[in-house]
């Protein structure tokens, strides 16, 4: 075995810190006893903060994809029609979901460089004159392409096109490491993830709802037994669950929102956005392309950089898994073979990220692959200038 931890770079699920290692490796409690319900009231407390709403954060056993079920599922009857927008894999795999279910999608296609368009959504919106669509579904920040959506500029969209449709957002590789706002943004079901900047391992998803949202449930007729709101909003209300929940990842959930809010939402917001900063000269120094297209909606989770013609993205990450034992996101979908992942979010340092660089500068020279060998350096500089002190900047 190769000396030393290994470099998860992925964008996610990430690396897991210490603190909810220990946090986790705890005896399992009685799920029905007293010190469960203080456990269950702080966690769906605090993820509520989380989430930045005041409504209720439904949190399910399961992988993100259980989540985006039960956003359908629950306000949603069949043969309902969704507006989703092609932005990447995952909102390709949402929408194929959603036809699983019985729904009927109107799909805006996109060109996985960028985020939903507001305008595009609009324009779809402003010609339902009969209000058949009941729902727009969009991705938060595309985990396949590092592209995010401007959230607010799609609830204006729907405002401006008068229309009734409820917002489904899907936050799984945003939340906790991208600025997000539940509440103020007017989203009815946002969809979440503990895998990513939660920095747990896989096993819990949410739903974030509003009241729009829990009205449509009371009316939806898709089946739901499972995902049902209603059978989970009764027992947590005093912090219990109606089946038996995830004892151990819910310890881990409560230090992961302790470790955030020490930090503060804004800091760790703040640092997401240097490290994506950093990671961008380094490409822009090496001589790739960044496959976001749109500077506005650059990913501050994970960049993804697009190979030189002729050159293959998975040989270049076999070469540095071999060499350096670090695992970087591979292109998925169409982009398989045409683009590498790097994930900078979640338990994630200046250091941590001189280290990824750096594998992945050698990297680059060790697979043949055309570049400039400035990238670590202009990552340096840029973080250190971050870290000088105002008055020594103003010199």
């Amino acid at each position: 075995m190769p000396a030393g931890r290994h470099f998860l770079q992925i964008p996610g699920p990430t690396n897991v810190p210490d603190r909810i290692l220990r946090a986790i490796d705890r005896p399992t409690i009685d799920h029905r006893g007293p010190e469960f319900e203080a456990l269950g009231k702080e966690v769906l407390g605090g993820i509520r903060r989380i989430f930045k709403t005041r409504h209720p954060v439904v949190i399910y056993p399961a992988s993100g994809t259980g989540a985006w079920e039960a956003a359908l599922v629950n306000v949603l009857s069949p043969g309902d029609k969704v507006l989703m927008y092609e932005s990447g894999h995952f909102a390709s795999l949402w929408c194929k979901l959603a036809r699983r279910l019985g729904l009927e999608i109107d799909l805006i296609p996109g060109d996985w460089r960028r985020g939903a368009e507001a305008a595009a959504i609009h324009e779809r919106l402003a010609a339902d004159k009969g209000h058949v669509i009941k729902a727009v579904c969009v991705v938060h920040n595309e985990t396949s392409t590092g592209a995010t959506t401007r959230v607010p500029l799609v609830r204006k969209a729907i405002d401006d096109a008068g229309h009734p449709a409820l917002l489904l957002v899907d936050t799984i590789s945003s939340l906790a490491s991208i600025d997000y706002r539940h509440d103020e943004w007017g989203v009815d079901v946002t969809v979440g993830g503990s895998q990513k900047g939660l920095m747990l391992p896989p096993g819990l998803s949410f739903n974030a709802l509003s009241d729009k949202a829990l009205a449509a449930n009371k009316a939806a007729k898709l089946p739901r037994s499972y995902w049902d709101w209603g059978e989970m909003l009764g027992p947590n209300d005093k912090g219990f669950f109606p089946y038996t929940p995830a004892t151990n990842l819910l310890y881990g959930l409560r230090e992961a929102i302790a470790m955030l809010e020490e930090e503060g939402l804004d800091s760790v917001f703040a640092r997401h956005d240097r490290h994506a900063e950093a990671t961008r000269r380094a490409a822009a120094a090496w001589g790739l392309e960044v496959l976001c297209a749109v500077p506005e909606e650059y990913s501050s989770s994970l960049t993804a950089l697009l190979m030189p013609a002729g050159h293959d993205a998975d040989r270049l990450r076999a070469a540095i898994l071999e060499r350096f034992d670090m695992s970087l996101g591979m292109g998925l979908g169409k982009l398989a073979g045409k683009v590498f992942r790097i994930g900078h979010l979640g338990d994630f340092n200046d250091l941590t990220l001189m280290g990824t660089l750096a594998g992945v500068e050698m990297g680059l020279e060790i697979a043949g692959v055309p570049h400039r060998k400035d990238g670590v350096r202009a990552a340096m500089e840029y973080l250190a200038s971050c870290a000088r002190p105002a008055a020594a900047k103003a010199a």
